[in-house]
């Protein structure tokens, strides 16, 4: 298992673009994903669960994930929170 501490840093939070881009992503990948924030942990493969976070910019977020492609799923969701989910240009 890995486990990653995040924050979200693009404009506009973690919202329905930014959450599509996210799941889309993790859904290449055969691992189970979480995402913990404001004490709230939900299914990151999930669009519904991820939304419901309501995490806005500057939201702390616990990524949490198991499975055979753990390693590349981590790096490759990690890369997205720190290029800001390519929307600030």
């Amino acid at each position: 298992m890995i486990e990653r501490e995040l924050t979200v840093a693009n404009r506009l939070g973690l919202h329905a673009r930014a959450t599509a881009r996210l799941v889309q992503l993790l859904s290449g990948y055969d691992v189970n994903a979480t995402l913990t924030a404001k004490g709230r942990e939900v299914n990151a493969k999930s669009i519904m669960g991820v939304m419901l976070l309501a995490a806005g910019t500057g939201t702390a977020v616990t990524l949490r994930i198991e499975g055979a492609d753990e390693a590349a799923a981590a790096e490759d969701v990690c890369a997205l929170f720190e290029r800001r989910f390519d929307e600030d240009s």
